[in-house]
């Protein structure tokens, strides 16, 4: 009730509106984050084994973190792409906008039972749970360098194969992270804290979607290669300091994959 309060005032005076909302929520979940990793961290009911755990999960959060900023950007940059760059014309039929967020959803259907089933197969031959992330960060950032060869300052120009095949990469990462996410926070949550590590890995999201809103806004049409390059590059590089470090994580996990 007491935060209630506070947006409410902080809303009714225009200290925070609309222009600057994203910011806000970054400021929030920031504060929010650091809050409960000390609660966690300081509590004289976590074991030294679990603190171990929770610490191992604060690189996985960073990494979440980069992998949501920009997969979210599929209902910001990606929405405006489809409108003003994709060739959506199909024998004369023009595909309206709105059926692109679709083409996402259609790709998870069908890859989860083979991603599910992959897991299953190779048992504990899988990569582990960092690799995991690792590989998802990464994947995600080659998404965005496959928009640069499509780049284009004409209206319609971008082929709509083109844009399907990024989306798969797109969902291709998001399988190797959003699934194991939840299980992974659980697993490495101390006893007492299972719920706010839950919280923890939602925080994560939190910040990825908010960080979304804000990089959107210095996309433009002429600005397409640097935009994708750098936010690509700085995505593979998370991933690739994540897969550096897996040894000394999973030594922290203590047993958990």
């Amino acid at each position: 009730m007491a935060a209630v309060a506070v947006i409410g005032a902080l809303g009714t005076t225009g200290v925070l509106k609309a222009s600057n909302l994203d910011t806000g929520v970054i400021i929030v979940t920031v504060g929010a984050t650091l809050s409960y990793f000390a609660v966690i961290l300081s509590s004289p009911h976590v074991s030294t084994v679990e603190r171990e755990r929770v610490l191992a999960f604060i690189p996985m959060f960073i990494a979440s973190a980069a992998f949501w900023s920009l997969y979210q950007q599929q209902f910001t940059v990606l929405t405006v792409y489809s409108d003003k760059q994709l060739n959506r014309d199909l024998f004369g039929w023009t595909m309206p906008v709105s059926w692109v967020q679709s083409i996402n959803p259609v790709f998870i259907i069908i890859l989860s039972g083979v991603f599910a089933a992959l897991w299953t197969k190779l048992g504990d031959r899988q990569p582990s749970s960092p690799v995991k992330f690792s590989l998802g960060t990464i994947v995600m950032g080659v998404a965005f360098l496959l928009f640069i060869p499509m780049a284009s300052t004409e209206p319609n120009s971008a082929p709509l194969l083109g844009l399907i095949g990024v989306i798969f990469v797109f969902t291709i990462a998001e399988l190797l992270i959003s699934p194991i996410s939840l299980s992974l926070s659980t697993k490495l949550a101390p006893k007492i804290f299972e719920t706010q590590m839950v919280a923890l890995l939602f925080l994560s999201i939190a910040l990825g979607t908010a960080m979304a809103g804000v990089l959107a806004q210095y996309y433009t049409v002429e600005d397409q290669v640097p935009y994708f390059g750098i936010l690509g590059a700085i995505a593979i590089v998370v991933g690739a300091v994540l897969w550096v470090f897996t040894k000394p994580i999973l030594t922290l996990m203590s047993g958990v994959r």
